[in-house]
């Protein structure tokens, strides 16, 4: 792993919590975008070498409703990069790691990802990245 690539936030409302990250981070808003596969639509902001990613569910099926719903606003994931996602899937796999996906799918911000089961990682939600 590369380093931390982002951390990701379950919000209700982007329209709501933009502003609000905005005056947290004193820093602009630098991309938004639909994620269809995962009925989710994202907010980024950059401060550093430190993204934060919002996230708000378009569909009330979706995890993100479904985390929001039972756990509230807040944390949800961490992503960390790689180099190369098939061998970092294999690597963590190999070492008794429960990945959520057998291949990786499109993300957000031009990546693919992959999702590690939170159970086998102390509760977190662990998102691998590679840039496409």
């Amino acid at each position: 792993m590369l380093k931390i690539e982002h951390i990701g936030i379950a919000v209700k409302s982007l329209e709501t919590s933009i502003p609000l990250f905005q005056k947290l981070l004193n820093s602009d808003c630098y991309k938004k975008e639909t994620v269809e596969s995962e009925s989710v639509q994202t907010a980024f902001f950059q401060k550093g070498e430190t993204k934060i990613e919002l996230l708000e569910a378009t569909n009330p099926d979706s995890t993100i409703a479904k985390f929001v719903d039972k756990k509230g606003e807040g944390m949800h994931h961490i992503a960390f990069e790689v180099s190369d996602i098939y061998a970092e899937m294999e690597r963590l796999s190999r070492e008794g790691f429960t990945l959520l996906q057998t291949e990786p799918k499109k993300g957000a911000d031009n990546k693919l990802v992959c999702f590690l089961h939170p159970k086998g990682t102390n509760g977190v939600l662990v998102e691998l990245c590679q840039e496409i």
